[in-house]
């Protein structure tokens, strides 16, 4: 017996010992094969600089390498110089010079995520899901994100001409909107619509967003509101850990919330809610778009899992992947996707979206009914009737949720659920 165990032993550490000399095998065959790919571009970095027709410098084609080296990754990989790092910062501060349009690249093509309410392109009529095909006749083909955004913004009063192919007009649209300070306003709809039925349209998830929904929810349960929704249509997201707050406002403590996956253990974490005072008992909708996106999907996504809100509107974008910004030493930066967000059931955003529970079709839109009835000058009639009167009123005064289906099927499925609990009472 003592032989057979010596045996077994000599053989687990040989079998062990095999296992890590393949394992090491394929690492050092990685490495070797990194290192002929690095000396492959060495040689090239050198012919052109010699042999270019032109004098080149260095730091130019390091830095066109490198762009198109993360450009090869994925649309929300991107090598940053310093210029366009420090643009990106201003993201950050939630005022700026330009056209209020969130956007991304998908399909190849520059898509507009979501025009941000009350800015010059949401009065233009720019809509979610528009494909920038041009800026200033310029061709966005192959145009990293951060080179359009630089090009939209600039100095408040001066016009940038888009040239836009929206899926449901079939042809191409020019846009001449003019730039403006942007500032974002995360809550722009907080009241009772009717029967206790509260109303809170949330544009974006920022520093003091939380702070304004608890003053928002404050006053609505003041003003007796015995049901709530909760608006997320074309919000395209913001700050993750603010978005974690909010779902967790509404769901029981120490919840899964949602988790991200990388190929790194330390690229994987998980958020739970941490709410002390978490509304429970408060009937739930949440509405949704193909403009809400990112953070905006992980609330409704989760809130869904849990069953605690009834999610009603469009499938939503799908944008549910983590950018890591990593600074470099020449105040250049990697934006580069380290992972992707999953709800708590294991469903993953990126590419996929939110699923209504109900469906609901948006109002038909206005640039539509003009196609079928009109032929030619369809951009002077587009401006001029889509938004009409809106561009000189507030969206405070404009706003009339009964003309809103998604609304009203929010609100007709949320007095079905109080009287239903009534009944049960």
């Amino acid at each position: 017996m003592r032989k057979n165990i010596l045996v077994g032993l000599l053989l687990t550490v040989l079998l062990f010992a095999a296992a890590r000399g393949v394992f090491s095998a394929n690492k050092n065959k990685n490495q070797d094969d990194l290192y002929r790919q690095v000396e492959l571009f060495s040689d090239t970095l050198a012919i052109i600089h010699n042999e270019y027709v032109e004098d080149t410098k260095p730091k130019d084609l390091i830095y066109g390498s490198l762009k198109g080296m993360l450009a090869s990754l994925d649309p929300h990989s991107q090598f940053m110089d310093p210029e366009t790092y420090n643009e990106l910062k201003v993201d950050t501060e939630g005022r700026f010079g330009g056209l209020g349009i969130e956007i991304t690249i998908k399909d190849g093509l520059l898509t507009v995520i979501t025009p941000i309410e009350d800015t010059p392109a949401w009065k233009a009529g720019i809509k979610a899901n528009d494909h920038i095909v041009k800026i200033n006749d310029e061709l966005t083909r192959e145009m990293a994100l951060t080179d359009a955004v630089k090009k939209m913004r600039g100095k408040p009063g001066e016009a940038v001409n888009l040239t836009i192919l929206r899926d449901s007009a079939k042809k191409l649209i020019d846009f001449k909107i003019t730039r403006d300070i942007i500032k974002i306003k995360d809550i722009k709809q907080a009241r009772i619509l009717e029967d206790g039925v509260g109303y809170i349209r949330l544009t974006e998830f920022r520093e003091n967003t939380l702070k304004d929904l608890n003053n928002a929810l404050s006053n609505l349960s003041k003003q007796n509101m015995s049901a709530l929704i909760i608006d997320l249509r074309n919000n395209p997201g913001g700050l993750l850990d603010v978005a974690v707050k909010i779902a967790g406002k509404f769901i029981p403590a120490d919840k899964m919330i949602a988790y991200t996956k990388g190929r790194k253990q330390e690229q994987n974490f998980e958020f739970f809610s941490d709410s002390k005072n978490a509304i429970l008992d408060l009937p739930l909708v949440i509405l949704i778009n193909e403009g809400s996106a990112s953070g905006s999907e992980i609330v409704a996504g989760v809130l869904q899992d849990y069953k605690r809100a009834i999610i009603i509107g469009k499938k939503s974008f799908g944008k549910g992947s983590v950018q890591t910004v990593i600074p470099l030493g020449d105040g250049s930066a990697l934006r580069l996707t380290t992972s992707h967000y999953f709800t708590p059931s294991g469903k993953i955003i990126h590419g996929k979206g939110v699923t209504p529970d109900i469906l609901v079709e948006a109002a038909e839109d206005t640039d539509n009914k003009i196609e079928n009835k009109k032929d030619g000058k369809l951009d002077e009639i587009f401006k001029t009737i889509e938004l009409g009167d809106k561009k000189n009123k507030s969206s405070e005064e404009a706003f009339n949720y009964k003309s809103d289906p998604q609304i009203m099927r929010a609100v007709d499925t949320l007095t079905a659920i109080k009287f239903y609990k009534q009944s049960r009472e």
